[in-house]
């Protein structure tokens, strides 16, 4: 991933889908907008932010990455594996609207100018670019998302809607809780096990008695290779947003005190 920065606005964007010359896209830091408090500053979604605020971040982040922000779209995230093809007619929902999109964890669209917006704070951004047939992807995973595919999913759908060769698709995922961080007991584990039996050999021993530490993005890495994309197709961030909480909202750092990052992307 590549730090982009135009004065104190800092975001990140992947390599191998800026080569492309198709989309514009980021993924968000803290830095750039005019939220107070504890969302300083680029805080990307409502929660008890002002609203004029919220809005203004997104003139700033949009514009900078040649984005008319009036067009973003958002999900209503529930850590579940819905999948939800956006048209048209549901630019500016969640930001200048009302939304009706509920409970859907993944976007995918094929129109120009639509910018697909999902939420993070820990959780992985997936971001999708289908070359060929001019489509586009984003989906949020966190562990529940994981082990439901998510990012499998939203191919599958993209496959089933644009024609969608996964062979053809470019993928990125962006900065979230990394192994080194994601600590977590039996009960997470289990169902991992369960649900996933190859991401066994991305749970490891922690140092803590019962506790252990999940490499989520090394698994979404694989359920997208399962899913019939090609490794060399895929970027990985590599980076912590728990580690690097200086630059990230981390839910884990903050709990419920922060603001939110976004991942964006438009064709």
């Amino acid at each position: 991933m590549k730090l982009n920065e135009k004065g104190n606005l800092k975001y990140y964007t992947f390599e191998n889908i800026e080569k492309l010359n198709l989309v514009k896209h980021c993924f968000s830091t803290k830095f750039g907008g005019v939220s107070e408090g504890f969302y300083e500053s680029m805080n990307l979604a409502f929660r008890e932010d002002k609203k004029e605020n919220v809005i203004k971040n997104y003139e700033i982040i949009c514009n900078s990455i040649g984005i008319d922000y009036k067009n973003v779209v958002f999900s209503s995230q529930i850590h579940q594996d819905k999948v939800y093809k956006v048209t048209k007619n549901d630019i500016g929902k969640g930001l200048l609207k009302e939304s009706d999109i509920k409970g859907y964890d993944a976007l995918i669209t094929n129109e120009k100018d639509i910018a697909l917006v999902t939420f993070y704070a820990d959780c992985v951004s997936i971001f999708i670019v289908d070359p060929i047939n001019k489509a586009i992807g984003m989906a949020h995973s966190g562990w529940r998302g994981t082990v439901k595919e998510i990012g499998a999913k939203t191919i599958k759908e993209m496959t089933k809607q644009y024609g969608s060769n996964p062979k053809d698709l470019i993928v990125g995922i962006g900065p979230s809780i990394e192994r080194c961080c994601f600590q977590v007991g039996e009960d997470v584990v289990s169902v991992f096990k369960k649900d996933l039996p190859f991401s066994e050999k991305y749970i490891f021993n922690d140092t803590v008695k019962d506790k252990y530490k999940i490499d989520l993005q090394g698994i979404i890495k694989q359920t997208i290779i399962n899913a019939g994309v090609l490794e060399k197709n895929i970027e990985l961030s590599n980076l912590c947003t728990m580690c690097n909480s200086d630059i990230f909202f981390s839910h884990r750092v903050m709990g419920n005190d922060r603001g939110s990052l976004a991942g964006i992307i438009s064709l």
